[in-house]
């Protein structure tokens, strides 16, 4: 795991690095060649610089976020704006995190992805990246 990433866990109450630890896991296991770092100050995954998964520290838990997650049409994850297609899901204790779940989202994170990494460029516009199923 990355270093500055084990650094964010410990900061955290154990109940909160024990889902951090089990999210990271899960990320680092599922997303082959995934850049992990810390950006904006929290945790997050990127594939070709795109960022695809992360996860912070909220007043309500462990805010766990796909990027593209409100195309994922699932389950568990809370789609919130019109504008951005991100979605997300809360914990505050690794027991609450249904791996399997998870371990689906993140394989539809490399399958549905949306061009974050030039939505400047684009004046904020998004663009679907075409992915071929793993």
């Amino acid at each position: 795991m990355n270093s500055e990433i084990e650094r964010y866990h410990r900061e955290q109450s154990p109940d909160h690095q024990a889902v951090c630890d089990l999210l990271a896991s899960e990320a680092d296991a599922r997303l082959p060649g995934a850049e992990s770092k810390i950006w904006h100050g929290h945790p997050v995954w990127f594939l070709d610089g795109n960022p695809i998964v992360g996860y912070s520290k909220q007043k309500a838990g462990i805010r766990l976020m796909f990027w593209s997650g409100a195309d994922f049409s699932e389950e568990g994850l809370n789609v919130v704006g019109k504008k951005f297609k991100d979605a997300s899901a809360v914990f505050n204790a690794a027991r609450e995190v249904d791996v399997d779940a998870l371990r689906r989202w993140l394989a539809k994170s490399i399958e549905i992805q949306w061009d974050y990494k030039n939505i400047v460029k684009r004046k904020g516009v998004l663009v679907r990246i075409d992915r071929p199923a793993a």
